[in-house]
């Protein structure tokens, strides 16, 4: 499962607002923002469908190795 930390570096590189990510995940505005803050534990459906609309958009999540937890942009033209 994707971070919070990931999912705010992956709407960066996007250059995605909080709306944008959540209108493309179907995910109310308010659930997100409370994802990204780390103030809640969110569904496993939310977090699905977050991941799901940033991974279709070209982004691939590294998960935590040896040398740590992070994003890239697979299609630089997305």
């Amino acid at each position: 499962m994707v971070s919070p930390r990931q999912i705010r570096a992956a709407r960066a590189l996007l250059g995605w607002s909080q709306q944008e990510l959540a209108d493309k995940a179907i995910v109310s505005l308010n659930a997100l923002a409370r994802l990204e803050s780390g103030k809640v534990d969110s569904r496993v459906s939310t977090m699905q469908a977050i991941e799901a609309a940033l991974t279709r958009a070209g982004v691939e999540f590294l998960s935590a190795g040896q040398k740590g937890e992070g994003v890239r942009l697979l299609d630089p033209q997305a």
